[in-house]
């Protein structure tokens, strides 16, 4: 398919980001129009009770229905969910997925497509630790437990990939539809699985360098489960890959 025919669909998962989503929205807009990429954005909210539907219906007038699509679910149905019922109602033939807390900077999203096209790769991932990447905002623990999970996954699993927990990638539809499909795991470790099975099916990796930021506004849901979960779910996927 030729370049200029490409269509890129964004999806963002929301949960309580009434204050972040019409600004990652302006930014999102303003990157890719700058850019000159055809593109949507697919806002699946489950259930916030802060408005951020409504927020999100008033995003929906201003830049048009054709620009920012409502798939919104009664509750929250966990990430891999999201993505499906996002995969659904997609008109790209390339998916983006990024957060919407503004922890993802919009800018970097031409740099995602450029990379693709290097070598036709069939996912670009976000990397924290690669480059002049980088993390802001968290404070020494949690940089600790980020590095020491990529550490051990890089030892246990070989992904040739550098950030697996990160959650800023551009797919191939196709593609993410074979990963979410093959996937088991929930929680923070869902997109550490996701980069595993890719590598499991063959297919090409590239990776662009991002800075994350810690949440603008509102409240981090990374719990403390999350950490037993991670360490279950490496055992398990170095069982099974």
């Amino acid at each position: 398919m030729a370049e200029e025919n490409n269509k890129y669909s964004i999806l963002l998962p929301t949960y309580n980001e009434v204050e972040n989503l019409p600004i990652v929205v302006w930014l999102i807009n303003r990157h890719m129009t700058e850019a000159g990429h055809d593109f949507e954005i697919i806002v699946i909210d489950d259930g916030s009770p802060d408005g951020t539907l409504d927020a999100a219906k008033q995003l929906q007038k201003i830049y048009g229905e054709n620009k920012i699509v409502l798939r919104p679910r009664e509750k929250k149905l966990g990430l891999g969910t999201a993505y499906i019922h996002g995969l659904k109602h997609a008109k790209g033939n390339f998916i983006f997925i990024m957060d919407a807390d503004l922890s993802h900077h919009p800018k970097f999203i031409p740099q995602f497509i450029e990379k693709q096209r290097e070598r036709d790769y069939d996912l670009v991932s976000g990397s924290r630790y690669i480059g002049d990447g980088g993390v802001h905002g968290w404070d020494f623990k949690r940089k600790l437990i980020s590095r020491g999970a990529n550490f051990l996954t890089q030892l246990l699993l070989r992904p040739r990939a550098s950030d697996l927990t990160g959650s800023f990638r551009l797919y191939k539809k196709h593609v993410l539809e074979n990963l979410v499909g093959n996937c088991v795991s929930k929680g923070y470790v869902f997109q550490m699985e996701m980069i595993i099975r890719a590598r499991q099916f063959g297919y090409t990796i590239g990776e662009v360098p991002i800075t994350f930021v810690d949440r603008v506004y509102g409240e981090s849901k990374l719990g403390g489960s999350e950490i037993f979960q991670f360490a279950n779910a490496l055992l398990y996927l170095f069982a099974t890959t």
